[in-house]
């Protein structure tokens, strides 16, 4: 990655001139960083799904902002940038009360977590929830959303200094929470299920995959619903791609078998957020309708100034990170500048 110097030309009819004080990181950056991601745009690009700023100028047909407010919004790849032209339709006020981390931390997370746990798990009150990486941005979001719904959690972190955190950030039990080890998952996804006095689970939500896959399909109940959202098993943990290390993984991947799953009256989702992004009117309800649950304001887990952008991708690749990993922008002036 480097740092650029760029002129932005006028805002369009459609967009506002944003100001950013603070950008988001997502493990989706890490992926395109390392030419791993699909959505990401061809040749040189500028990382960064998610921000919060100050508009500064707006263009002819936004009637909805002005210049001085805050907002918080997504964009599709260009967040790493002092100032950004954005379409004011992915654009929402920043909640009252926040920081301009907290509202960079919880756009993204916020509709990964509705998007996976409401369109496509269906939860209701009363359900059980297995939540793989509930430390993370998303699963604490998740967790959050849940907690508002009467939705029950058994939740999966990959350190055990991440339980504690748990207990006391988001109110689970010690019983409630399972320091993954791929020899034994079976085993502990049956210990937390006869815990929680439940003879399966209603819906999982996997960011991981890899080997913990089969044993959380194996604990839906039937009408269960697992969903795919990402696939951190596959993480690369140094700064390039161990190609034969990834095409080995990438073989011993999961092959569910269709026919079982009629069968057993189960169903498996997959869906990446960027492919949504079109559908602008479903981003801005979902937005919306998590809004309206007053959800508490985004762990921040750590902030590292914007020219450090390659040292805080590193620290959120490395998995010890917990909440929201974030880009902090109050020292940037006012150059334009983005990172490529």
């Amino acid at each position: 990655m480097r740092l650029v110097d760029d002129r932005l030309p006028a805002p369009g009819e459609q967009e506002a001139r944003v100001r950013v004080e603070a950008t988001g990181l997502n493990f989706a950056d890490i992926f395109a960083c390392l030419g791993l991601y699909s959505a990401t745009p061809r040749g040189p690009f500028t990382p960064g799904l998610e921000f919060s700023g100050v508009v500064e100028e707006i263009g002819g047909r936004v009637p909805s902002l002005h210049p001085g407010v805050r907002v918080i919004g997504c964009i599709r790849f260009g967040g790493y940038a002092s100032h950004l032209n954005v379409d004011a339709r992915y654009v929402y006020p920043l909640p009252e009360g926040w920081c301009p981390a907290q509202g960079a931390a919880f756009p993204v997370n916020a509709l990964t977590a509705w998007y996976a746990l409401m369109e496509l798990a269906a939860v209701r009150s009363g359900h059980l929830v297995l939540l793989h990486s509930a430390a993370g941005g998303v699963g604490l979001q998740a967790l959050a959303i849940m907690r508002k719904l009467g939705v029950r959690a058994i939740a999966t972190v990959g350190q055990p200094d991440k339980v504690e955190f748990l207990v006391r950030h988001a109110g689970l039990s010690r019983g409630q929470i399972i320091i993954r080890d791929a020899r034994r998952f079976s085993a502990q996804l049956e210990a937390a299920l006869s815990s929680a006095g439940a003879p399966g689970t209603d819906a999982v939500l996997d960011s991981v995959a890899g080997e913990f896959f089969q044993a959380g399909y194996r604990s839906l109940k039937p009408g269960g619903r697992l969903v795919l959202y990402g696939a951190a098993s596959l993480m690369p943990s140094g700064k390039r791609p161990n190609y034969f290390k990834l095409a080995w993984r990438y073989l011993q991947r999961p092959r569910p078998d269709p026919l079982e799953m009629t069968s057993a009256n189960k169903s498996i989702m997959g869906f990446n957020l960027i492919w949504l992004w079109e559908q602008h009117m479903l981003f801005r309800t979902m937005l919306e309708q998590t809004m309206k649950l007053e959800l508490p304001p985004p762990h921040i887990g750590a902030r590292f100034p914007f020219e450090d952008a390659p040292r805080a991708l590193r620290h959120l690749q490395s998995g010890s990170s917990v909440g929201k990993v974030i880009l902090d922008h109050c020292d940037t002036g006012l150059d334009r500048r983005k990172a490529n």
